[in-house]
């Protein structure tokens, strides 16, 4: 997994601006800690950060290939997890390889299919390829959008980068944010395309942008299709475990230690149990993590939203599947600290306002990072098999708005409360989530027959499945390669959405709980516990001195008078401030980790606010 970025400008030398590109490749020395290059020509300037896990010494980047009618370059960011197959087409097809990486495979692949070879290719990845044979640039991003990858149209070609960072670091690119980027922020329902600021944009994953002297073109490559699903529960059960035996056995290659992210859940577990089955037959040992917080079993407290602790169904898959566990405990002063909370937000380029629940993946991944440098996670098989509670509440079926939002768990905007009233005015959240949900109803595929309850939980899939889950696919990245730890997900394999996406609904619960379809396809290779376990979220620390923490933090913010405090009510964020800690209910605390991340977002970003 990489850093990629670079400028095309057909308007300018680029062979004298070394420095401006080697500028932008500096912000992403997290993704790559490994190399660094620069690749210039007149017209175009690449740029690289590596962390190397496919063939280490020969997968130096960025990559060039001489033709007799000119250099193709690439910078390629990402896992081609069907490389060996293509690389064994490709030598039948004459061509020849220097290394032994992926990232020649993907080059040499271009050279043979154009941009044709985004279909060809299985995995996580975002990519780009100067063709100097006809002076264009070819930008390729995955299908489910697991790597980020973003543009910014200039006057004469464009800037692009794995991350904001690397954009706003041209001089070119102005770090502005008006309103419908703050909108963004705030709304929980991530536009495809929408990049926070101003003038960029983020390439919509399944997509292939081109950019040459006519100016940038895209065309989407997949798409989520509405088919008949031809199988009967039995066979799709089958089937669904057979492609997840190869999606693990092709997701486990690497030539540095991996390891498996654990909660205690379904789907970690089944990952878990799954990547042990197979390291086993090659006499390994798989390694697990996992996040828990001080004094957590001991003191939890159940509530609707997580029922059960995860740490004693992490230690039953633990000794079940034989791993070598490690569990990363962390405290209430590593969650809150300030430092730790500005690494999380400078990571991931906004303030999220999620607190805790960043501060202590981060935390976790850093402590990951110690001893692998490739994961397996879990995550996405709620939005594939149908795993969150309001898939399965009636009325949240029923609400034309985006389910996440609709459930009573999350109503809508409640923290707004905090907002300046002349920006919530402004900002009219309301009118802009329901434009979004309109905007992505309206591409739902579907077919004829179907009934208003299956179309409706159709449309339910596919919302999160090109929506909510690009939110947890960008977190989990940017806050993985934030330390140099690539985190791959084996649920997002392209060929197991498909299949599992046109399962009637029926199927998707048949027996009569949420994931029945994985549960039926790992139930034999799990315990017992966790195959019957409720859906249990990413934890969030219970202690209340983690509260105090947030409350003398932001107390801080009102006396120094910052800026952030323009955009809340400071007396009622001051009254907040001033509760016992144990009186402070979950919309607050949040409100509170919104207004300690915008802060920091404000002192890291200096962006331009235009709200009017």
């Amino acid at each position: 997994m990489c850093g990629i970025t670079g400028w095309v400008s057909f308007q300018r030398d680029l062979t004298s601006r070394r420095d401006e590109v080697a500028a932008m490749t500096a912000t992403q020395e997290c993704r790559g800690p490994d190399a660094s290059g620069v690749w210039l020509a007149p017209h175009v300037g690449l740029g690289h950060r590596r962390l190397a896990v496919i063939d280490i010494e020969g997968g130096v980047q960025p990559m060039t290939v001489e033709t007799p009618d000119g250099t193709v370059a690439m910078t390629y960011s990402g896992e081609a997890y069907n490389f060996t197959e293509l690389r064994d087409e490709l030598r039948r097809r004459g061509h020849d390889f220097r290394t032994a990486s992926d990232t020649e495979v993907v080059l040499r692949g271009y050279l043979e299919w154009g941009e044709g070879l985004a279909e060809r290719l299985n995995g996580m990845y975002a990519f780009a390829i100067w063709d100097g044979r006809v002076e264009k640039l070819v930008l390729i991003r995955d299908r489910m959008g697991i790597k980020p990858l973003y543009v910014y149209p200039t006057d004469d070609g464009v800037l692009f980068g794995s991350e904001p960072k690397a954009i706003l670091a041209n001089p070119l690119a102005e770090p502005v944010v008006e309103l419908d980027g703050l909108r963004e922020l705030i709304s929980f329902c991530k536009t495809p395309g929408h990049a926070v600021w101003a003038g960029m944009r983020e390439v919509l994953p399944g997509t292939v942008v081109t950019v040459d002297r006519s100016g940038l073109r895209e065309h989407t490559y997949w798409k989520l299709e509405a088919v008949e699903h031809p199988d009967d529960t039995e066979t799709t059960v089958a089937r669904v475990r057979e492609l997840l035996d190869d999606i693990v056995r092709r997701q486990l290659v690497a030539d540095v230690p991996r390891c498996v992210l654990l909660s205690g859940g379904l789907d970690s577990s089944a990952i878990t149990a799954l990547s042990g089955l197979q390291l086993a037959e090659r006499g390994e040992r798989v390694r697990s993590f996992a996040v828990d917080f001080v004094g957590q079993a001991e003191n939890f407290k159940a509530d609707e939203l997580r029922p059960t602790p995860d740490t004693p169904y992490v230690h039953d898959v633990a000794e079940h599947v034989g791993t070598e566990h490690r569990d990363i405990v962390l405290d209430h002063k590593a969650l809150a600290d300030p430092e730790v909370r500005r690494a999380a937000v400078a990571a991931r380029d906004f303030p999220a306002g999620l607190g805790d629940m960043d501060s202590s993946l981060y935390l976790l991944f850093k402590a990951i990072r110690e001893h692998s440098t490739v994961a397996l996670s879990g995550e996405s098989a709620d939005e594939i098999f149908g795993g969150y509670r309001w898939f399965h509440e009636p009325e949240v079926q029923r609400a034309d708005m985006f389910p996440w939002i609709a459930t009573a768990l999350n109503a809508p905007h409640k923290d707004a409360g905090l907002l300046d009233p002349d920006l919530t005015s402004a900002l009219d959240m309301a009118a802009y989530t329901r434009d979004r949900y309109a905007e992505a109803v309206a591409e739902v595929p579907g077919r004829d027959g179907e009934d208003e309850h299956e179309r409706r939980m159709r449309r339910s899939c596919y919302l999160h499945l090109t929506r909510f889950v690009r939110m947890l696919l960008d977190r989990k990245d940017r806050m993985s390669m934030a330390v140099g730890l690539e985190v791959r997900v084996p649920f997002c394999d392209h060929r197991l959405v498909e299949y599992v996406f046109n399962t009637p609904w029926s199927m998707k619960t048949f027996d009569g709980r949420e994931k029945s379809l994985l549960r039926g396809a790992a139930r034999d290779v799990l315990p017992k516990s966790v195959a019957e376990r409720v859906k249990s979220p990413y934890p969030s620390t219970q202690d209340v001195h983690y509260v105090a923490e947030l409350q003398r933090q932001v107390s801080d913010l009102v006396s120094a008078d910052h800026q952030v405090l323009g955009l809340f009510r400071r007396d009622q964020v001051a009254e907040v401030t001033r509760r016992a800690p144990a009186e402070v209910d979950g919309l607050q605390r949040g409100s509170l980790e919104k207004i300690l991340d915008f802060a920091t977002w404000l002192d890291i970003r200096r962006p331009t606010l235009k709200l009017s």
